[in-house]
C-alpha cells in the first residue's frame, strides 16, 4: 500500500474540526436523551472512531453494540446498492432507544437497509447519527437526526474511512487525489 501522503489531494476535515464537532453532537444528543437510556449502534468497521469520540462526549447511560454491514468491497468507491449483515446485533432493541451510528452517508441504500431492518424489531425510538453526509450521491431518502459534516463528491478517507482497509487510523478526512491512486481491481 502506498503511503496516504501519496495519494492525499488535500485534508477537508481537520482532527480539530472534528473533535469540536463531535463535542457538539455529544451534548445534542446528551439533552434529547436526558433521563433516558440509550443503546448506540455502531456500523462496523468505519463508524468505530467516530463512536468511541461520541461515546466519550455522551453523558447519559448509554450501551454500545455492533453490526457489520457491508455493500462496499475493496477497491470500489460506489455502493454495490445491496446489503450484506456479516455480524448482527446481541442486544434485543424492543422498546429500547435506538442510535444508529455511521461513518458515512453516500447512496443511502445500506444504510436504509439497515434502518428498516433495526425497525422491524420495534426499538422506542431509532435515529440515525451520521459523521459524513454525501447528498450529491443520495439515491434513498434518508433522514438524518445528528449530522457531523455535509461534504461534496469527493473520495475521502480517514477517521474510521478507508483507503483499500487502510488508513482508519488517520485523526482528519482527507480527499483521495484519484490521478495518483490507482484503483485496485
Amino acid at each position: 500500500m502506498q503511503n496516504y501522503q501519496d495519494v492525499l489531494a488535500e485534508i477537508l476535515i481537520s482532527a480539530e474540526s472534528l473533535k469540536v464537532r463531535v463535542e457538539e453532537l455529544g451534548a445534542q444528543i446528551s439533552a434529547d436523551y436526558s433521563g433516558r437510556d440509550l443503546l448506540l449502534i455502531c456500523i462496523l468497521r468505519g463508524g468505530v472512531p467516530f463512536l468511541v469520540d461520541l461515546s466519550r462526549s455522551i453523558t447519559v447511560p448509554h450501551m454500545i453494540d455492533f453490526m457489520a454491514v457491508s455493500s462496499y468491497g475493496v477497491g470500489r468507491r460506489a455502493s454495490s446498492g445491496s446489503a450484506r449483515v456479516a455480524l448482527d446485533l446481541q442486544t434485543d432493541i424492543r422498546d429500547k432507544d435506538v442510535l444508529l451510528v455511521e461513518d458515512i452517508v453516500d447512496s443511502g441504500h445500506t444504510i436504509a437497509a439497515v434502518l428498516h431492518m433495526l425497525e422491524t424489531r420495534q426499538p422506542r425510538t431509532l435515529k440515525l447519527c451520521a459523521l459524513l453526509d454525501k447528498p450529491e450521491r443520495r439515491e434513498e431518502n434518508i433522514p438524518i437526526h445528528y449530522l457531523g459534516f455535509t461534504i461534496p463528491n469527493k473520495f475521502v478517507f480517514g477517521y474510521g474511512l478507508d483507503l483499500d482497509e487502510y488508513y482508519r487510523n488517520l485523526p482528519f478526512v482527507g480527499v483521495v487525489d484519484l490521478k495518483k491512486y490507482k484503483l485496485s481491481s
